[in-house]
C-alpha cells in the first residue's frame, strides 16, 4: 500500500515522455529501455513514461530524447502542470517505493539471524551489498514516505550490530613481553579474506618467512603454541577501530612504514568499509579472481601474495639520502 499519500504536498509538476522507438535496432532500444529504468520513470503505457520535474530529469530525458532521434526514432519531452489533486495523487502512487524497502527489511531481519554464528566479516560484506541497495532505492525515491525511514533505522541497527561484532571490546589474547615471533605456527580461521590474507603476507615477508601457517576450521582449537590472528581471542585480533591487519603493524611497530599502512587502509574498507580507498576495487577484483582460481588455502594465500607484493611496490618510497 503506497505511503507517499500528502495531500499537503507542494504542487509538482511533471516531465512525459513519449517515444517511438525503431524495431530494426534492438541493441540502440534496449539501451534506451536501461536508460530510462535507471533514471527511475513509470510506465504510463507502451512508449509513455513519467517523472517528477526537475532539473536534472530535464536534462537527462532531453538527452535521450536527443539520442532516440540519431537512432531513428520519435520522442518528444512535454511538460506536464496545473494537474489535479486528484491526478497528483495517483502519479505519486506510480513512484511509491514501499514495497522494495519492506523487502529490504525482511532481508536485512533475516541476515540477523546469522549474527554470532557467521564469519562477521562475511556479515560485513552482506550487509554493504544491502546498504548499497538501499541506496539505489532511495536515489529513485522522489517521494519518501515512512517505509524509507524504517528501512534507513532497520539497516543502521543491523550495521551497528555486525560492527560490535567485528570490533569485539577484549578480543585480544596478549602476548608474553619478550615471546619469540621466530620459528613459530601461526594459526587463523577459515575462510580467508582480505585481512587474513593481508595478516599471513606480513608474517612471512615482514616477520619469519619460515613461519608455518595454518588454517583452521570455524570450530576447531588453535594449537596450544601457536600464535593466533584475525579471529575473536587471537593475539593478533579486531580492536574497536582496526582490522586484525592494523593491529597488527601497530604491536609489531610496523605501522610508521607508509607502505604498509595505505596497504592496511584498503584492507580496512574491504573488510568493514568506512573511508572509500580509490584502490579497493581493483584488489578485490584480484582477490576474488584467487579465490576462484585456488583449489586450496595455500593456493590462494600464494596468488593473494602476489597482489600485496605489488601493492608494497608500488607504495614504497626508499628513504632519501641526507646530505
Amino acid at each position: 500500500m503506497a505511503e507517499t499519500n500528502n495531500h499537503n504536498a507542494p504542487a509538482q509538476d511533471w516531465l512525459v515522455i513519449i517515444a517511438q522507438l525503431p524495431v530494426e535496432d534492438p541493441a540502440s532500444r534496449m539501451r534506451v529501455l536501461r536508460t530510462l529504468e535507471s533514471l527511475g520513470v513509470a510506465v504510463m503505457r507502451e512508449g509513455v513514461y513519467l517523472l517528477p520535474d526537475s532539473p536534472a530529469n530535464r536534462r537527462a530525458l532531453d538527452a535521450l530524447a536527443e539520442y532516440i532521434g540519431k537512432i531513428a526514432g520519435a520522442a518528444h519531452v512535454l511538460h506536464a502542470s496545473g494537474v489535479t489533486s486528484a491526478q497528483h495523487e495517483a502519479f505519486m502512487r506510480l513512484f511509491d517505493r514501499s514495497a522494495r524497502y519492506e523487502e529490504l527489511i525482511k532481508t536485512v531481519k533475516s541476515l540477523r539471524i546469522s549474527f554470532g554464528h557467521s564469519d562477521p566479516s562475511a556479515i560485513s560484506r552482506v550487509m554493504h551489498k544491502q546498504r548499497r541497495d538501499f541506496e539505489a532505492i532511495a536515489a529513485l525515491d522522489f517521494f519518501p514516505s515512512a517505509a524509507r525511514e524504517r528501512a534507513e533505522a532497520a539497516l543502521a541497527e543491523a550495521e551497528a550490530e555486525v560492527r560490535k561484532l567485528l570490533f569485539p571490546a577484549n578480543a585480544q589474547t596478549p602476548l608474553v613481553p619478550g615471546e619469540t615471533l621466530l620459528g613459530r605456527t601461526w594459526v587463523t580461521r577459515k575462510p580467508l579474506w582480505a585481512d587474513r590474507l593481508a595478516c599471513a603476507w606480513l608474517i612471512r615477508r615482514f616477520v619469519d618467512p619460515e613461519a608455518t601457517l595454518t588454517w583452521l576450521d570455524k570450530s576447531e582449537p588453535p594449537p596450544s603454541e601457536a600464535i593466533g590472528f584475525a579471529f575473536e581471542g587471537a593475539h593478533f585480533a579486531n580492536s574497536e577501530t582496526r582490522v586484525s591487519y592494523e593491529e597488527m603493524l601497530l604491536k609489531l611497530h610496523l605501522a610508521r612504514n607508509a607502505a604498509l599502512a595505505k596497504i592496511g587502509s584498503i584492507v580496512h574498507f574491504l573488510e568493514v568499509r568506512g573511508a572509500p580507498v580509490a584502490e579497493a576495487a581493483g584488489v578485490q577484483t584480484l582477490l576474488q579472481g584467487a579465490q576462484r582460481r585456488s583449489t586450496s588455502e595455500g593456493e590462494l594465500l600464494s596468488e593473494a601474495e602476489k597482489t600485496f607484493d605489488l601493492l608494497y611496490e608500488a607504495y614504497y618510497q626508499p628513504p632519501r639520502a641526507s646530505g
